[in-house]
C-alpha cells in the first residue's frame, strides 16, 4: 500500500496530504452546525433532520452555483476566504427569491494539487459565511486532478438546501400591475461579469490591481473587483418583520436586470425601470466607458449597482425602500414578461 500511495502521489494525487489537511475540518464544520444537523463521524454523507419547527407543509429548495472567473483574482491576490464567502452568499440569495431560509451547504473544490494554506482559507471563508446566514456546512468534496488544472489554481462550487412553507413560496403569481420595484444596492460586480471586466481593465487597458480606480476616492482596481458578494437575507427579514407584502424577489446575477427580473414576472406583465434613479458605481461606469459597451449589453452583463430587487405593493414602496436602504427603481406594467430600461 505504501508503494501504491507514493506512486499515486507521484502521478499528481497525494491522498495522504489530503487526509492531513482535512483532519482539522470536523471542528470547523461543527462551528456552523445548527439544530438540524445529525453527526455521524466518518460517514459518507451529511445528515440533516427533516423536522422544521414552525414550518407547515415544508418544501425543500435546492440550488448550486460557482464563483466564476472571480477566482482568477483570488489566485492573484490570495483572497481565497473572500471568494469562498461569495459562493455561500450567492447561493443563499438564489433560494431566498422563493422565500426559503438556508438549511445546509456543501462545497466542491477541485485543484491540480492541494495547497494546505489555500484550502484552509477557502473552508474558513465558507464556514464564516455559513455561520453568518444560519446555514450548516455539513460536507463537501475535494478533488486533486493534476492534469486538469493549472498549478496553484482551483475551481469552487457549492450546493445549498433551504426550506419554505408551501403556502409561502413566492411564485410570482401575486405580482400585480402597479407594484413597485425596490432595488437594493450591490457591493460591486458580486460574482458575475468578471471575464469581460478582466479583459477590459487588465488586458485591454493594462491597469494593475494596485492602480487607483478612476472616479473613486482611496479605492484600487483590485479592491473594487474583489468586493464581497452581498447577502440580502437580513433585508428580507426586515421586510417580513415589518409586514411588508413581498410579492416577488429577484437576485440580479448573470444576465443582469434584463434577464433576472423576467424569471419572477407573470406572462402578462413587464418591469419598467428608470435607470436614472440610482447612481451607477465607478467601477461599472469605467467598464462601460473603456469597454465601449452598448447600454443593453452593460445592463445584461453587470448588475450596474443593483444586487437584488423586491417587488411590493405601491402603497408600501417608500416604507420598504427605507427599511432596506434601497430605492424605488420602477414599477410593474402590462406587457409580456420583459424588462424595459428607461
Amino acid at each position: 500500500m505504501t508503494n501504491k500511495t507514493k506512486a499515486y502521489a507521484a502521478a499528481g494525487v497525494d491522498v495522504d496530504l489530503g487526509n492531513r489537511v482535512k483532519a482539522a475540518l470536523p471542528a470547523l464544520l461543527r462551528s456552523t452546525h445548527t439544530r438540524g444537523v445529525t453527526s455521524l463521524p466518518g460517514g459518507f454523507g451529511g445528515l440533516f433532520s427533516a423536522r422544521f419547527a414552525g414550518v407547515s407543509d415544508p418544501v425543500l429548495v435546492a440550488s448550486m452555483d460557482g464563483v466564476g472567473t472571480k477566482l482568477k483574482l483570488a489566485f492573484a491576490t490570495g483572497a481565497h476566504a473572500s471568494v469562498a464567502a461569495d459562493l455561500v452568499y450567492h447561493c443563499v440569495n438564489d433560494i431566498l427569491t422563493l422565500g426559503a431560509r438556508p438549511l445546509f451547504f456543501l462545497d466542491y473544490m477541485a485543484c491540480a494539487k492541494l495547497e494546505p494554506p489555500v484550502f484552509r482559507q477557502v473552508i474558513s471563508g465558507l464556514a464564516r459565511a455559513c455561520r453568518a446566514t444560519g446555514c450548516a456546512l455539513i460536507g463537501g468534496e475535494t478533488a486533486q486532478m493534476s492534469d486538469m488544472y493549472r498549478p496553484c489554481e482551483y475551481d469552487l462550487a457549492g450546493t445549498i438546501v433551504g426550506v419554505v412553507a408551501r403556502k409561502e413560496i413566492l411564485t410570482g403569481t401575486a405580482i400585480r400591475k402597479g407594484d413597485a420595484l425596490i432595488g437594493v444596492p450591490s457591493t460591486g460586480l458580486h460574482t458575475n461579469g468578471y471575464t469581460l471586466a478582466r479583459k477590459i481593465l487588465l488586458e485591454q487597458e493594462k491597469f494593475s490591481l494596485s492602480d487607483r480606480l478612476p472616479g473613486a476616492k482611496n479605492l484600487t482596481i483590485g479592491v473594487a473587483l474583489l468586493r464581497p458578494h452581498r447577502c440580502y437575507l437580513r433585508e428580507y427579514g426586515l421586510l417580513k418583520k415589518s409586514r411588508i407584502a413581498i410579492r416577488g424577489m429577484a437576485h440580479i446575477t448573470g444576465g443582469g436586470l434584463p434577464d433576472n427580473l423576467p424569471r419572477v414576472l407573470p406572462a402578462h406583465l413587464d418591469a419598467r425601470i428608470d435607470t436614472a434613479r440610482w447612481p451607477v458605481p465607478p467601477l461599472m461606469r469605467l467598464l462601460v466607458e473603456r469597454g465601449r459597451l452598448e447600454r443593453e449589453e452593460a445592463y445584461q452583463t453587470f448588475n450596474m449597482g443593483i444586487g437584488y430587487v423586491f417587488i411590493v405593493p405601491q402603497e408600501q414602496a417608500h416604507s420598504a425602500a427605507r427599511l432596506v436602504r434601497g430605492r424605488v427603481i420602477g414599477e410593474v406594467v402590462a406587457g409580456s414578461k420583459t424588462v424595459r430600461l428607461e
